[in-house]
């Protein structure tokens, strides 16, 4: 039977040292956002359970940080294929837990498996790259390079996409060969743990992966000033991620932050109206809008904002509240719960600043039609007539609903665009190629999607500028961010170097090498 079935032992646990143990102190209620019902509980992690995990990552880190990438590879791939075993039931709870359609979650679970393979591949090219030998244009010195894992790293990850966030930084840790102290968030924590106990079936040695629950400044802030972590890497909010950022100067210790968004999207008038407005609605209430890369501002040329404006009307109406494990179906398109109560406030206190800051309500605003009586439930919100001056317009705020402006130039969206505080992502949709990739090259943000919209490759690197955050998950600059590098450079001449020795100097010759038994 699969470790993960048994939700008596994940709802009472954290999992250190290759165990699922107790918590120091209590537990805390998991909360079904659908409904409002308790769905379990969780351990609510403390400093010491913190100490406990991270001494346990220490004491695996020197034996798993020797072994060869070949060796982490065959490991990391046989998580993956443990996940995909395992689909269903991570599916089911990632849909109640983060309030997701069931075909959404089991999306992300497929990317999750994805996301292990490629690192296992990554590992594996790490091998052959060990000793690169760098041309420093003196034939007297040879320098090689090798990567070395950064030792423990200490990861916090979100509730929106529970298991994808986590195996993001999970997998390239592992990959290059990092002990780990995970920290998911108090909201959905317990994929993180049937990931944990997977990865321990798999093969991963006691230790190298630990799972500690708990809120962020019980258990998240004992991890990010621990002296024994080496890294810490946090995807969260733009305030949590700078209390990050501080706790890890005063260690000098290396930090990488995904972290806010506030996304434009510009639509020109040469465009499909229909292709456009689904790429418009996918980008912002795919996942309810809980995405940090959610393309939330609308910028639309003045020419077709009435038709586009009408379209988006008509085709949001159409998206279904449902009961998160209900089938899907080709026609359909749905859109669960706010994932808590406090998030659900923040989002509808963001929709009234709309209304009173003047905007015009396009759709959306309430609860949506058809959704329960019970629950966060939120209805896909449009704001035209949006100003750059209004919060709805400015702020991240982490639900579906879209802020709509027009413009009349390319010089305008442009301007428009890059007037933010962040520089997460940005979306063009035209049939004009170069002017999609004009513009492409002078956003300001570390993604730009081309006639599309969220779009995610583990592949490629993903992260911002400004204030989205520093350093990159997935692709080559993600798995790198967990290796430090080093330079040894050897002298290869017989010659002395002929600093401290004068010039004229003659290397006195070796002495003949005695006769065999000669001192008998």
């Amino acid at each position: 039977p699969s470790p993960i079935n048994s939700m008596e032992t994940l709802q009472t646990s954290h999992f250190i040292d290759g165990k699922l143990v107790p918590p120091v102190q209590g537990r805390l209620d998991i909360i079904n956002p659908a409904d409002e019902s308790v769905y379990g509980k969780s351990a609510a992690g403390t400093k010491e359970d913190i100490d406990a995990a991270v001494a346990a990552a220490k004491k695996a880190s020197e034996a798993w940080g020797k072994t060869t990438g070949t060796e982490r590879a065959k490991i990391v791939r046989a998580i993956a294929a443990a996940v995909e075993k395992n689909k269903d039931a991570i599916s089911v709870k990632e849909a109640i837990i983060a309030g997701k359609p069931l075909q959404e979650a089991a999306w992300d679970v497929d990317d999750v498996c994805g996301c292990f393979n490629f690192h296992a591949d990554m590992a594996e090219k790490l091998d052959a790259k060990q000793g690169q030998v760098v041309d420093v244009g003196m034939e007297e010195f040879v320098t090689k390079l090798y990567w070395e894992p950064m030792g423990v790293v200490g990861l916090i990850t979100p509730w929106n996409y529970p298991l994808l966030m986590a195996a993001w930084k999970v997998a390239a840790a592992l990959a290059t060969g990092c002990a780990v102290v995970l920290k998911p968030s108090e909201l959905s924590p317990y994929t993180a743990l049937d990931l944990a106990l997977l990865a321990k079936d798999a093969g991963l040695p006691d230790g190298v992966l630990n799972v500690v629950t708990g809120l962020g400044p019980e258990a998240g802030a004992p991890l990010t000033v621990h002296e024994d972590v080496d890294k810490v890497a946090f995807t969260g909010s733009v305030a949590t991620g700078s209390r990050v950022m501080h706790a890890c100067a005063d260690g000098i210790k290396n930090v990488s932050l995904e972290l806010g968004g506030k996304s434009p999207i510009i639509v020109f008038d040469d465009v499909d109206i229909d292709i456009a407005v689904e790429w418009v609605m996918f980008g912002i209430f795919w996942t309810n809008g809980q995405i940090c890369t959610a393309t939330s501002r609308l910028l639309v040329h003045e020419a077709i904002a009435p038709k586009l404006y009408a379209r988006l009307k008509e085709v949001t109406g159409k998206i279904v509240a449902c009961d998160m494990l209900t089938p899907a179906r080709d026609d359909t398109a749905y859109i669960g719960p706010i994932v808590s109560k406090a998030q659900y406030d923040k989002v509808m206190g963001y929709i009234k600043q709309g209304v009173e800051s003047g905007a015009s309500l396009l759709c959306g605003g309430g609860r949506p039609e058809g959704a329960p009586s019970k629950g966060y439930w939120v209805a896909p919100t449009v704001f035209t007539n949006v100003t750059p001056a209004m919060s709805v317009w400015r702020e991240e705020i982490f639900g579906p609903v879209l802020a709509a402006m027009t413009f009349k130039t390319e010089a305008e969206a442009l301007s428009l665009a890059n007037n933010s505080d962040f520089g997460l992502a940005a979306a063009v949709l035209s049939a004009d190629v170069p002017r999609s990739q004009r513009l492409a090259k002078q956003l300001k943000c570390g993604i730009v999607w081309v006639n599309c919209s969220q779009p995610c490759f583990c592949q490629a690197p993903w992260g911002g500028v400004k204030r989205s955050g520093i350093g990159r998950d997935n692709g080559e600059e993600g798995f790198n961010s967990f290796l430090q590098v080093k330079q040894i450079t050897e002298y290869k001449s017989t010659q002395p170097w002929g600093w401290y020795i004068p010039p004229g100097f003659t290397r006195p010759a070796p002495s003949p090498p005695e006769a065999p038994n000669a001192k008998l």
